[in-house]
């Protein structure tokens, strides 16, 4: 896959599988024998098989709460790297989750050209990356970010809408918390797509109608009242993708 120029000047990341794998399963462990047992719990889980057992990928999620993503990879039987806010490296306690597991940071603020490099270099090198469009948790969907799409249409890689549901109130103590009570965490991994060949090198006004289709795609996989902005299936349309 081609990657920019301009992305391999503004970042002298390298990307290394290997290198991370130890730690990564690691963490893993430690996350489904404590964290999934006394901190959070799964109630149910579909669409698996969506998920591409080899090769690169985008999962693209809703975002709820903070344990969200965190949910998403310990479900996956691939070790995956998922983008977060800059902040989150400074949270006390849960900040060194992140760390360890090298978690990309992005800048949201503005156009982050380092973050955009990293993630089409992991992507080249075959691995799956976690984006959450929103760039912010919420109850329901809010407008999706250009970045998604910019990602997948200059990496080729096929895209995974990943609907997740049920995690407010999670990470929480077990025995102790109400969330408990409730069901749990609900995930559905959707049918994976990607951008048409004629989309590569699209730029900002078709980089909007994209990332809309795509998140119309996702907002099709959750609960009416999670859909957001994205509530109105009349304005959806898929000029640009093409389903595999």
């Amino acid at each position: 896959m081609a990657v920019d120029q301009l992305e391999h000047r503004v970042t002298s990341f390298e990307y290394h599988h290997a290198r991370l794998e130890t730690r990564r399963n690691i963490l893993r462990f430690l996350l489904k024998q404590f964290g999934f047992t006394l901190l959070a719990k799964i109630d149910s889980v579909t669409g698996m098989e969506n998920v591409p057992a080899e090769g690169p990928a985008i999962l693209m999620i809703n975002h709820i709460a903070f344990i969200d993503p965190i949910v998403v990879l310990h479900l996956l039987p691939r070790n995956i790297t998922p983008l977060a806010k800059a902040e989150v490296y400074d949270y006390p306690v849960v900040g060194i989750i992140p760390k360890i597991w090298q978690v990309i940071p992005v800048r949201r603020e503005e156009f982050d050209r380092r973050a955009v490099a990293q993630v089409l270099q992991i992507l080249q090198a075959g691995e799956i990356v976690l984006v959450a469009p929103e760039g912010t948790r919420g109850p329901a969907l809010k407008q999706g970010k250009e970045g998604i799409a910019y990602l997948a249409s200059r990496s080729g890689a096929p895209v995974v809408p990943v609907a997740v549901d049920g995690t407010e109130g999670f990470p929480s103590l077990r025995f102790f918390s109400p969330a408990w009570r409730e069901a749990g965490a609900r995930v559905v991994f959707g049918r994976p797509f990607r951008y048409r060949a004629d989309y590569r090198h699209a730029r900002q006004e078709q980089l909007r109608q994209m990332t809309d289709e795509a998140m119309y795609v996702l907002a099709g996989l959750l609960p009416e009242h999670r859909r957001g902005c994205y509530a109105d299936f009349s304005r959806a349309s898929q000029h640009t993708i093409e389903w595999l």
